[in-house]
C-alpha cells in the first residue's frame, strides 16, 4: 500500500457519507451510501450482519469508496478509492465502533441506535466493516 492511497482512504473519515461499493459474484456493483469513521490507519462502517453487503464482501474484499450525498451521488470530481474490506463481529470492534461513530455523528447515531432499539435489533446483529487501502499488486 503507497502512504497516498492510505492517505486517500483516510481523507474520507472526514465526509459526511461515503459511497461504498461492493461486488456480486458477476462482478456488477452494488453501492450503499454509509456513514464511516477512523479507526487507526483505516475506516469502518457498522452494517447488519445478514446484509448483503456482508456476504459479497466474504466473498471479494475488493471495494470501492467515493465522498457522496446522503443519497449516494457522488460529489463532484470525488476521487473513487480502492480498499480491502474485512469483516468484524467481536465485541470490542463494535464497541470501538461505536464510540467512533458516537463521536463523529453524535446525537444523528444515538437516535439511529435508539430507532434500532425500538425496533427489536440488537448490537449482536451488526457487524463491523473495516476498509483500508488495498495493497499495491507485486510489480506495480
Amino acid at each position: 500500500m503507497t502512504e497516498s492511497a492510505r492517505d486517500a482512504l483516510l481523507a474520507l473519515a472526514d465526509e459526511q457519507y461515503v459511497l461504498l461499493t461492493t461486488a456480486r459474484r458477476s462482478g456488477d456493483g452494488v453501492p450503499t451510501p454509509v456513514w464511516v469513521a477512523r479507526d487507526g490507519d483505516g475506516l469502518v462502517v457498522t452494517t447488519g450482519a445478514e446484509a448483503g453487503k456482508v456476504k459479497r464482501i466474504r466473498h471479494t474484499p475488493r471495494v470501492t469508496l467515493q465522498a457522496c450525498d446522503r443519497v449516494g451521488r457522488p460529489r463532484d470530481g470525488a476521487p473513487m478509492i480502492v480498499a480491502h474490506a474485512t469483516v468484524h463481529d467481536d465485541e470490542a470492534s463494535r464497541a470501538a465502533l461505536d464510540a467512533a461513530l458516537s463521536e463523529k455523528y453524535g446525537v444523528q447515531y444515538a437516535a439511529i441506535r435508539a430507532m434500532g432499539r425500538l425496533r427489536g435489533r440488537r448490537s449482536p446483529g451488526s457487524v463491523v466493516l473495516r476498509l483500508v487501502a488495498e495493497p499495491e499488486a507485486p510489480g506495480r
